[in-house]
């Protein structure tokens, strides 16, 4: 493989160019340059790339002189070709990464509002027992409540019945004292408490 990227990067002989002269493949300064531009760490197809990368750098001199379409050019488009598709699995792992993100937050949304649901019905359901009971409570307190008023009521009766009889009693009482004092002729000795 390095054999043929080496043969990529010499230039075709064309018969309407002169023969490139092969130059330096690496110089310190090159590299340098491919740290700036690359800031991945190098592998070993890796740095085939740098050095098409760095032959790019190259080329836009050797597009000024418009020389034809040859190997450099296939180079550029190639290191042009892996750093696009470079950019492209960067991207496809950042939306792959961001869709991972969103999902797994969506995920928790949508299991803390499964939680705030079943505590909200859990709270609902105590709620309605709790209501139920005051319900069934407040109707045992009415019942006991009127069951005391019928008993007061009942009592009262009984009260105004026995003063009733007494009254009566006592009015039969104070009817036979006055006719046994006509048939007399005497006079009651106390007369209505006053004297």
């Amino acid at each position: 493989m390095a054999e043929e990227e080496a043969k990529k990067a010499e230039p075709e002989p064309s018969p309407e160019a002169p023969p490139a002269v092969e130059e330096p493949v690496e110089t310190p300064k090159d590299v340098a340059e491919e740290k700036a531009v690359i800031p991945l760490p190098p592998t070993e197809e890796k740095a085939e790339e740098c050095k098409a990368l760095a032959v790019v750098e190259k080329e836009p001199e050797a597009a000024e002189e418009k020389k034809p379409e040859g190997s450099i050019n296939r180079d550029a488009v190639l290191a042009r070709v892996a750093t696009e598709k470079r950019l492209s699995l960067i991207k496809a792992w950042e939306e792959s990464e961001k869709s991972k993100a969103e999902n797994k937050a969506q995920m928790k949304v949508s299991a803390i509002a499964a939680w705030e649901n079943s505590k909200k019905a859990s709270l609902e359901a105590e709620l309605k027992k709790i209501e139920e009971q005051l319900e069934k409570k407040k109707a045992k307190y009415i019942e006991t409540m009127k069951n005391r008023v019928a008993l007061i009521h009942k009592a009262a009766e009984e009260k105004r019945a026995i003063i009733e009889a007494k009254r009566g009693e006592d009015l039969l009482k104070a009817e036979e004292i006055a006719a046994k004092y006509r048939a007399t002729g005497t006079a009651p000795k106390k007369l209505l408490g006053c004297f």
